[in-house]
């Protein structure tokens, strides 16, 4: 192999070596927000928390956000913040998050994530509520796999509604 063909093919391994991080990154808040759509009894909190880095740090980031969820340093601390939603009845009778306008960038075995985010809840006490945040997740590649280092979440409006489900015919075109 000639010195460009070597350089070629380290520089292809790169490409794709961050290609299969930014796959591992997705699939690593995937993780997370579906595991939060369901937290109750049964949630396995030591999964959750193994999406995140021993000495990670989750934060509720504006004055709406830093009031209502804090700051929370290490691995067991945001499991424990986390495990407060894990009680029986469950704190959400549904509870779906939604992320948007995607933006990872990978620089070794560090990587910046950020999403837009729509949360639709509805709370077993009663009323629902609908929230959109701008997250912004620092990730860490540790023993080849990506975790959470530095999770944000800035609102970026919040507001209760009615209901999300309604039994009404839905409005669709006569055949």
């Amino acid at each position: 192999m000639s010195v460009v063909d070597a350089n070629e093919v380290i520089a292809l391994r790169a490409r794709v070596q961050a290609l299969e991080s930014e796959q591992a990154i997705r699939a690593c808040i995937s993780r997370y927000m579906d595991l939060c759509d369901h937290l109750d009894a049964s949630t396995p909190l030591d999964e959750l928390g193994d999406l995140f880095t021993e000495d990670a740090i989750w934060e509720g980031k504006g004055a709406r956000y830093a009031n209502s969820f804090g700051g929370h340093r290490g691995r067991d601390a945001i499991v424990a913040m986390l495990g407060k939603y894990c009680v029986e009845p469950a704190h959400f009778a549904l509870n779906v998050h939604y992320l948007s306008s995607e933006l990872i960038r990978v620089d070794g075995a560090c990587a910046h994530g950020s999403w837009n985010m729509l949360q639709i809840s509805s709370f077993s006490a009663g009323g629902s509520h609908l929230n959109s945040a701008r997250l912004e997740i620092d990730f860490r590649c540790e023993d080849g796999v990506w975790r959470m280092a530095h999770f944000q979440t800035r609102n970026l409006f919040s507001r209760p509604v009615e209901h999300w489900n309604s039994e009404a015919r839905l409005p669709v075109p006569d055949q």
